[in-house]
């Protein structure tokens, strides 16, 4: 009987608190941090089973040379509504003869913290030859390669490319993922990814190569995700359900 009670009493606090405003975990100890809910996430290969996993920040090939806080497993987490558009990406591509290679998807705020505080040690330059030779670590962070917020940790972001099903070999893109520079652009070489007309100005930047970006932006913005200017691998889903939010749950195996 004493057990009821107690449990009744506890039970009235709490609502005492959230009437007057009290609204922190800090206050109430079980009153969830919505940053640290991942309730409403999938693990992306339960979805899209064929999908490839190169989870470039669980290992050290990639712009910081090391692993990257928060990730836990090399595995991709999105959002539910996200999963699901980029199941609809895959169905459509599958036809065409490619899979998907998922670099990053959702990623923590941790990790974003992490690339911040690398980008501020001038010292660290151990993947500088690889991933952005031409600019300072200032010119990375100014450029908006490294930002203090990232989209990806809203949950509904994905880096990506297209593994052709009949050679199990990467499209060639002209650039490879996290290239810090206007080679990484979708219209580099002269390419309007609104037309899909090429004109070419850079010799060694081909129409293939070009062809082959839009091939991967086209399926992408046919089911609902949007690009971005400065990266031909990056999309975001258009109606994302957490814009607001930027959760920082680990990377791991979702149950």
């Amino acid at each position: 009987m004493k057990k009821y009670i107690n449990v009744l009493a506890l039970a009235l606090v709490v609502a005492g608190g959230l009437l007057t405003g009290c609204k922190s975990a800090q206050d109430v100890a079980w009153v969830k941090d919505p940053a640290m809910d991942s309730s409403q996430f999938v693990n992306i290969t339960d979805v899209v089973p064929d999908a490839i996993l190169e989870i470039r920040y669980y290992s050290t090939y990639n712009f910081v040379g090391a692993r990257i806080d928060g990730y836990e497993e090399p595995v991709a987490l999105m959002t539910r509504q996200a999963a699901d558009s980029l199941r609809a990406v895959s169905l459509d591509l599958k036809r065409h003869g490619y899979v998907l290679k998922i670099y990053d998807a959702y990623r923590p705020q941790r990790a974003v913290d992490h690339f911040l505080r690398w980008a501020l040690d001038e010292t660290d330059t151990v993947s500088k030859a690889y991933f952005y030779p031409r600019l300072t670590k200032k010119q990375v962070f100014d450029g908006e390669y490294v930002a203090e917020k990232s989209g990806h940790s809203r949950g509904s972001t994905v880096d990506l490319t297209l593994v052709d099903m009949k050679t199990g070999k990467d499209l060639d893109m002209g650039g490879t993922f996290d290239w810090f520079g206007i080679e990484s652009h979708p219209d580099y070489g002269g390419g309007n990814p609104e037309t899909l007309d090429f004109q070419q100005t850079v010799p060694t930047f081909t129409s293939e190569q070009f062809y082959n970006r839009m091939v991967l932006r086209s399926a992408m913005m046919r089911h609902g995700f949007k690009p971005l200017d400065n990266e031909w691998w990056h999309f975001t889903l258009k109606d994302e359900p957490f814009p607001g939010t930027y959760f920082n749950f680990p990377v791991r195996t979702l149950k």
